[in-house]
């Protein structure tokens, strides 16, 4: 079965960066489409971050705007997420996912935990 697959997490000191990759573990799924960083800290549900659109548009939570960048390559298959100036707040584990999402295809994401 087709799973995203996120990658890039980590442990940072406020003010730091990560880049997160998304891909899928099926070689002929396409991430094109709508795609999707969402994320979700402990206690809390699982939200949206940014989104990108097949023809480049891109949009933000107002939390991360000016410091997070979603892009993708369609040569790789891979969504990113570039997280710059990262804050204690944005702790959470990231998943990427279509939007609308595709209930059966959540991976296991990627922990970003944002400590000094």
């Amino acid at each position: 079965q087709v799973q995203f697959v996120e990658s890039g997490g980590g442990l940072v000191q406020p003010g730091g960066s990560l880049r997160l990759s998304c891909t899928a573990s099926g070689s002929t799924f396409s991430l094109g489409g709508m795609m999707a960083w969402y994320r979700q800290a402990p206690g809390e549900q699982r939200g949206m971050v940014a989104r990108i659109g097949d023809g480049g548009n891109t949009d933000y939570i107002d939390s991360v705007k000016g410091r997070f960048i979603i892009s993708r390559d369609g040569a790789k298959n891979t969504v990113y997420l570039q997280m710059d100036v990262l804050k204690p707040e944005d702790s959470a584990v990231y998943y990427c996912n279509r939007l609308p999402v595709l209930p059966d295809y959540w991976g296991q994401g990627t922990q970003v935990t944002v400590s000094s």
